[in-house]
């Protein structure tokens, strides 16, 4: 009689240290090895409770049917009081035990989907080893070695078992399945359709009820899962096994999971091992509608995302935490020029983690001096001041600013003036807040600094008017990227720099967005030919992996700072140098400034074209692979069309509710730009068509 048993989102970890079914030792150490490597804690980390009460020994006897009662036991008390069984093997014979004592307090079999590079179907009769690794499933049907078949608990159902990931086994044992009506799906149907596709239909044929899935880590290619007892080329790739399994230990009809094979012995790096917490990590994940439902509930509401949990990149595609593809157009505001996990920049990470990280400015570091000489180098300057974040190099900046108003300029202590323009954005601490139109962001945070102005973008004359004795510096965007990639007229930053020049004024261009080939120049002032006395880089400098920031300026500027004026713990530390010299290179071998200035003529004239042609665009803004669309606030609202675009498979954002900024990576390809842009027009075509809203 079938009982039904609600389960809690409770995982109880059984170790299994059984080697008794193969002829060579190194699985049993497997629980042990798996439990000291954070297992559970790779599934608390995702919410779900984790704990490991046990681990089973074979008695003295090394009797393989006592021990699979013991763990049938095991896994019906973890049933009985609601959790959910998560067993960790041992060789796969254990299995035999693990569904026996499941289907005995479920009082009904549950379905199984076993995935294996072998079917593990054969009998004492038919196995040409004799090991009883390659018996359970037989014997969880019934048949073959009494150790398997007397263990209590009902046996499994064949019309809701299925075997994923077959590519190696004897005649006999399909010959047994198939007579049974178990259903296979091979590697080489794997490979035709998909994991996907194959375990979305095993699922189905399952039906409703209970199941759950016994994993052997030799299904895994050998290649990716090297440390298992019995490797076999050409098996399942990790990653789309984490996709598939993704969630399991959350849905409500899933009794247990179980995990064979694993052999520390053969896994001298551990690689094995991080596969295992990986898998159970995309085990226990939660859905997206929970992610989003804690990052509102538990984060400060500072921020509104779009609809999308993202979890994985690779060159210019992001993948989301349900599996679906989306083409980056946003580059994380300029961060992820390089695209995503760039190998280059990856290995730069990865090599000098594993030498040394930070030390503070306390020290020197190997790494630093090459960034600092290599930067001065390219940009043309003779100093460079390394911090993390835009914001922070900003900071720097205005700091310099006015202790050269003071120092050098002669401008009374506390007197000297920072002029800004309206619409910027330079980031969001007090002091530069201070400097916002932006209302939102002001609202609250005041009292502001003093001797901070502001004046139109755009308009030189302003700057003049603008300017007196104790003025030391005017902030500027070469573009205004947040202010909803508003080009100035051509000639300003030029008259610009001239008026600063005649003032004695530091001309100080913010290229945080802009800079290091986003426009189609490495510098976004150089469009004009431009040199400023100071420039602030950040996002891009730190390849899409760390916060990587610079002011850089000449020793006119520099020559301000004394030991202990300025500092930063995390600035220039050797890990974040290595990527950004990585991120330099890779700029400069990959020709991404000039490809940023050829696919930023394709396409800001295919924006053009598609604004002749779509009625919600007033107006296409750009330069390089930097655009904005402005819409008809009566037909349009930005942030709509950016959600609309996200069901196309496209990631865009929204600004001020009118433009829609695009920034994609530098390493687009045309071909996946065009793709983008064909989204693009199908979403303000259909704007288009709708009725006018009432103003």
């Amino acid at each position: 009689m079938r009982r039904l048993i609600s389960l809690n989102p409770t995982v109880r970890c059984i170790g299994v240290a059984n080697c008794l079914g193969v002829s060579a030792a190194g699985c049993e150490t497997a629980p042990e090895y798996l439990k000291q490597a954070g297992l559970t804690a790779s599934i608390r980390h995702n919410g779900l409770e984790a704990y490991w009460p046990e681990s089973l020994q074979p008695d003295a006897s090394k009797n393989l049917g006592e021990l699979l009662r013991r763990v049938a036991n095991a896994t019906a008390a973890a049933i009985a009081v609601g959790d959910r069984p998560l067993v960790i093997g041992g060789d796969h014979s254990t299995a035999a035990g693990t569904w026996r004592g499941i289907g005995r307090a479920l009082g009904t079999a549950p379905g199984l989907i076993w995935i294996d590079a072998h079917l593990d179907a054969h009998t004492p009769a038919s196995s040409p080893s004799g090991n009883a690794h390659g018996m359970p499933l037989a014997g969880l049907f019934g048949l073959g070695d009494p150790a398997m078949t007397e263990v209590p608990g009902p046996a499994l159902d064949p019309a809701r078992t299925v075997v994923i990931g077959v590519h190696s086994h004897e005649a006999a044992e399909s010959e047994l399945l198939s007579t049974l009506g178990v259903r296979i799906f091979g590697m080489a149907e794997i490979n035709a359709r998909g994991l996907a596709a194959v375990f979305a239909e095993a699922r189905s044929l399952l039906g409703n009820g209970p199941w759950g899935i016994s994993l052997d880590l030799d299904a895994i290619d050998p290649a990716q899962a090297p440390g298992v007892s019995t490797p076999v080329s050409g098996g399942l790739l990790p990653d789309q096994l984490q996709q598939v399994l993704r969630g399991v230990l959350r849905e409500r009809d899933c009794v247990g999971l179980e995990i064979a094979e694993y052999n520390p012995l053969a896994d001298p790096d551990g690689r094995t091992a991080r596969l295992v917490l990986d898998l159970l990590d995309a085990a226990s994940a939660p859905d997206s509608a929970t992610l989003r439902r804690w990052e509102a509930g538990f984060g400060a509401k500072n921020y509104a995302p779009l609809p999308v949990v993202l979890q994985e990149g690779k060159g210019c595609w992001l993948t989301d935490v349900d599996g679906r593809r989306y083409l980056d157009l946003m580059s994380a505001y300029s961060a992820t020029s390089f695209g995503h996990a760039h190998p280059r920049l990856l290995a730069a990470l990865t090599g000098q983690a594993g030498r040394l990280a930070v030390t503070s400015r306390a020290y020197s570091n190997d790494r630093l001096p090459l960034l600092l000489r290599r930067l001065a180098l390219l940009t043309g300057y003779d100093r460079v001041l390394p911090v993390n974040t835009g914001l922070e190099a900003v900071e720097t900046a205005l700091k310099a600013a006015r202790k050269w108003a003071h120092k050098i300029k002669g401008v009374p202590e506390n007197q000297a003036e920072i002029i800004a323009c309206e619409g910027n954005f330079h980031g969001r601490s007090i002091a530069i807040v201070g400097l916002s139109s932006e209302e939102q962001y002001r609202d609250g945070f005041g009292p502001f600094p003093p001797g901070l102005k502001r004046i139109p973008y755009g308009d030189a004359a302003a700057l003049a008017a603008a300017i007196t004795p104790n003025t030391a510096a005017f902030l500027v965007e070469a573009i205004q990227g947040e202010g909803g990639i508003i080009l100035p007229p051509n000639g300003y930053l030029a008259a610009c720099a001239a008026i600063c020049k005649r003032n004695n004024v530091l001309l100080i261009v913010d290229e945080v967005q802009t800079g290091l080939g986003r426009t189609g120049k490495l510098l976004a002032c150089q469009h004009e030919a431009v040199r400023p006395d100071g420039i602030i880089l950040g996002k891009a400098l730190g390849g899409g992996l760390l916060p990587v920031s610079a002011f850089i300026a000449d020793e006119k500027v520099m020559q301000v700072f004394a030991p202990g004026d300025h500092g930063s713990t995390f600035g220039g530390n050797p890990l974040a140098c290595s990527v950004a010299l990585a991120a330099l290179d890779v700029l400069e071998e990959e020709g991404l400034v000039e490809k940023s200035a050829r696919l930023g003529e394709l396409l800001l004239a295919e924006l053009h074209q598609l604004a002749e042609h779509a009625a919600v665009v007033r107006a296409v803004r750009g330069r390089g692979l930097f655009a904005g669309i402005e819409l008809d606030p009566q037909m349009a609202d930005a942030r709509k069309l950016a959600e609309a675009l996200l069901e196309k498979g496209v990631l865009t954002k929204d600004t001020h509710s009118t433009v829609l900024r695009l920034a994609p990576p530098l390493v687009i390809s045309e071909e996946e730009l065009k793709w983008g842009l064909e989204r693009i027009a199908e979403v303000l075509n259909n704007f288009s068509s709708r009725p006018r809203q009432a103003a």
